[in-house]
């Protein structure tokens, strides 16, 4: 009896994701090759993708879906925007940056917040993740760190903080500082110091000891454990610039230190592309860029992302929709932007993983796959996903279908028949 008991507490405590759901009838993108699978049946348990079988099986308890042969893509995610962070230009709505000197350790993901209605519209249009990265603090060099969205319905949206150690270089985002020479130094300076204060092995043993402790004359304050972080090779440094020699001085810092380093924006990074590939450094960049916005953008051009694919740089998307979209239609210009990337030479699969896996592998553990054990993110669509009149007719995040309608939808709905 108490066997029997306890058996049902457990059912009626079991969320809805562990729901089977079968997709069938899909062109299904799975990301592990270049081709979809044709007239597959997804079926998907306990938050996690079962299976991907050509004309597969239904289980009888699944609820079901019918593609009808369009394609289903792994839930897409944003490479960089700050959804969640800004809604208006209202003070009170803008959470992206910090005002004080404890910039490497700035978490915005405190302020994350999943009842904004650029939440709901971003997952009407099939992202299912995104990067979340903060604006310039008051103080060079360090933004904060950024974490990882996950648009699942309801107020908590976080998915992973501390991803990554944020820092931005040129742009006129220093002015303070003044030169770039400058802000470089004291990126320098700090991973510098964070090199000294790491443990050092003592003689014999093989273990590491904290010999040195803090820099001479400075305390430990928020940020520091990061900035170690990233010289022991836990975390990795992003730096958001645009100009080409800057690029190359990000490669030579990435190599003085022995440090991971991803790219963000990166307008001229088809100009050190052969360069970026030998380093292995990513580079996330806004695929329709074509205008420069500043004097550090003037080599930007659409064919970016196809001249670093081929030199073997491994690119994501984020950064959409231009300075003045890039939240508000984050969604939307994130697929048009990967099918501009096609339009100027970017394999079709290519761009489909710079929406998807790509950004994954280089922000967290991976992932972003339609493959048995993958996280049950995923979108069935009524065409094609890189074409901006398509819609997302079913998404599906941690195994659960959520809502793929916006407040768009429902105004429109709402005064569609006045005259």
């Amino acid at each position: 009896m108490i066997r029997t008991l306890a058996y049902l507490l457990a059912l009626a405590a079991t969320p809805a994701a562990a729901q089977t759901i079968a997709v069938t009838h899909a062109e299904a993108w799975t990301m592990e090759s270049g081709e979809p699978v044709r007239d597959a049946t997804i079926v998907i348990e306990q938050g996690r993708i079962v299976s991907v079988t050509p004309g597969g099986e239904v289980p009888e308890d699944a609820s079901v879906i019918d593609a009808r042969g369009k394609p289903v893509t792994p839930g897409l995610m944003n490479g960089a925007t700050q959804v969640g962070l800004i809604e208006t230009a209202s003070a009170d709505t803008r959470d992206q940056g910090s005002s004080d000197e404890r910039n490497a350790g700035f978490d915005p993901s405190r302020a994350l917040n999943g009842n904004s209605t650029l939440v709901d519209l971003i997952r009407a249009d099939g992202v299912t993740r995104a990067l979340i990265y903060p604006s310039p603090s008051r103080i060079p060099v360090f933004a904060g760190e950024p974490a990882i969205a996950r648009f699942r319905e309801g107020v908590d949206i976080l998915g992973e903080r501390e991803v990554a150690v944020y820092a931005v270089i040129g742009g006129g985002a220093w002015d303070r500082v003044g030169s770039r020479a400058q802000q470089w130094a004291v990126l320098r300076k700090a991973l510098g110091d964070a090199k000294r204060a790491m443990p050092a092995p003592e003689a014999g043993d093989g273990k590491k000891h904290d010999r040195h402790g803090p820099p001479p004359g400075r305390g430990r304050r928020v940020g520091e454990e990061l900035i170690r972080g990233v010289i022991a090779g836990e975390t990795p440094l992003a730096i958001h610039t645009n100009r080409e020699s800057d690029i190359r001085e990000a490669i030579k810092l990435a190599s003085d230190f022995g440090i991971r380093v991803i790219i963000v924006e990166g307008a001229q990074a088809w100009r050190a592309a052969d360069a970026l590939a030998a380093a292995k450094i990513p580079v996330v960049l806004d695929p329709a860029a074509n205008l420069p916005g500043g004097f550090d953008e003037l080599g930007a051009r659409q064919d970016n992302a196809a001249i670093l694919a081929r030199a073997g740089v491994k690119v994501a998307f984020g950064l959409a929709g231009g300075k003045i979209h890039t939240n508000y239609n984050a969604g939307i210009a994130l697929r048009e932007g990967a099918g501009i990337a096609v339009a100027n030479g970017l394999p079709y699969a290519d761009a489909l993983r710079a929406v998807t896996v790509n950004p994954l592998s280089i922000w967290s553990k991976g992932g972003g796959t339609l493959s048995a054990g993958a996280d049950a993110d995923l979108v069935v669509w009524d065409g094609d996903p890189l074409e901006p009149s398509t819609n997302a007719t079913a998404v599906i995040i941690e195994g659960r279908r959520v809502s793929a309608r916006s407040r768009q939808d429902l105004l429109a709905e709402r005064y569609k028949d006045i005259r």
